[in-house]
């Protein structure tokens, strides 16, 4: 089984997951159909499905992971596309939590994982009789470092999905997640935890990653015990930052610390405050 990470829009995955055999293939999240097509003549595989970890929410911002969907299905009439919720574009087969699916030797378990969406569904996919480790295609609700905000779902929905569900599964599985944010992940787990020293390791790897402009994908779900605060919340760090005990009311104060943690404002330009001071710029500013 190989995995072709794809970086597209500004800081999506999306994933094409080969038999190697058959050559066949699925695809996760496949957001840019053109891009996707371009993988699958290069590496001369037969797309067979998508598997759409959520539809695109209202609350977000961004149109991503299900938005090539129908034209992919228009393109590749067949295609199976699979989802959990029915707003899922191009839905053919509405798969529910524990349902496992075949593709040739690849099989997938399909993980019922609701909070960023009412319908989020995860994969974790595996060959039978491989020394490979499985992996978890975990879009909007693990990430490298962090997890997803809760659009549609609650705290206690969001500690079930990563203390029973995903954080029950083998510790060397391997993380693929929807988004590119491990660094800005991980610079709040240090504000979280200053003193954790796998943090700050993986925090220097993820920098030069980023300068290098490469993909953080995949961790380990055992790296992420090690560094991620949302999977850390019976550790005393954790609760004296969030200045709770029980773990869900943690995880609550965590995602509320995460969502207000603002970006460092960039100094301006020292020329550019001088001619503020100035008035330089009031020409342009002022109303018609």
């Amino acid at each position: 089984m190989k995995v072709k990470v794809i970086s597209v829009l500004e800081d999506n995955y999306m994933y094409l997951v080969i038999e190697e055999s058959s050559r066949h293939a699925v695809a996760v999240d496949a957001a840019v159909p053109r891009r996707l097509l371009e993988i699958v003549r290069k590496e001369d595989v037969v797309l067979k499905a998508i598997l759409t970890t959520h539809h695109h929410c209202a609350r977000s911002a961004r149109r991503d992971h299900a938005r090539g969907n129908e034209e992919l299905a228009q393109l590749l009439p067949g295609l199976q596309v699979f989802g959990a919720d029915e707003r899922v574009g191009a839905l053919t087969h509405r798969v529910s939590h524990g349902q496992e699916l075949a593709f040739g030797s690849i099989r997938v378990r399909c993980l019922f994982t609701p909070c960023h969406t009412s319908g989020h569904m995860c994969y974790f996919m595996w060959e039978d009789d491989s020394p490979d480790a499985p992996a978890l295609f975990s879009g909007d609700t693990l990430f490298v470092g962090g997890c997803g905000q809760f659009f549609e779902g609650t705290a206690e929905q969001m500690l079930t999905n990563l203390t029973q569900i995903l954080g029950a599964l083998p510790r060397d599985t391997k993380v693929f997640c929807g988004h590119e944010c491990t660094v800005r992940n991980l610079k709040f787990a240090l504000k979280v935890e200053p003193e954790n020293e796998k943090v700050k390791e993986k925090l220097a790897w993820a920098k030069q990653r980023d300068d290098e402009d490469l993909p953080t994908v995949p961790s380990t779900l055992e790296e992420e015990f090690l560094y991620n605060p949302f999977l850390r919340v019976t550790e005393e760090a954790v609760q004296r930052f969030t200045g709770r005990t029980e773990p869900v009311e943690v995880l609550r104060a965590l995602r509320s610390q995460r969502d207000n943690f603002k970006k460092p404002k960039e100094r301006l330009n020292p020329q550019a405050v001088l001619a503020f001071d100035w008035g330089l710029f009031e020409p342009f500013l002022e109303k018609k």
